[in-house]
């Protein structure tokens, strides 16, 4: 079995709860977003902004305490955008041994100027 780095993890606080005391959707799709932005700067030197989120479903419910992975992978590169997939994990318990996924998402990326208008991810 091969090491995975996420592109990052994060520790859930109460902060970020909802009205039920679970991690906050939201919160969750926010850090999908940073990942999959933190992703595409490892793939070229660009200012990045997301133009779209696909296929967000959770699958488990994320709790205070629970460390959460978001691992990030390239599955396509276009002229101006890049695809990029978000495996979201969480780790849970004192014992910190219960793994399970919290969901995943197709997060597409687009390099702009300081304008903000798209540019070619390559020269």
């Amino acid at each position: 079995m091969s090491q995975r780095d996420p592109a990052i993890r994060m520790v859930m606080l109460p902060k970020d709860t909802n009205g039920l005391g679970s991690i906050f959707g939201g919160h969750i799709l926010s850090l999908i977003d940073l990942a999959a932005g933190q992703h595409a700067r490892t793939v070229a030197a660009k200012k990045f902004v997301t133009k779209v989120m696909r296929e967000v479903e959770f699958i488990s419910p994320v709790f205070v305490g629970d460390v959460v992975s978001f691992y990030a992978s390239t599955t396509k590169i276009g002229n101006t955008s890049i695809e990029i997939a978000v495996d979201v994990e969480a780790v849970r318990g004192i014992d910190a041994i219960k793994t399970c996924k919290v969901t995943s998402a197709q997060v597409v990326m687009v390099a702009v100027d300081d304008h903000n208008n798209p540019i070619p991810i390559k020269k």
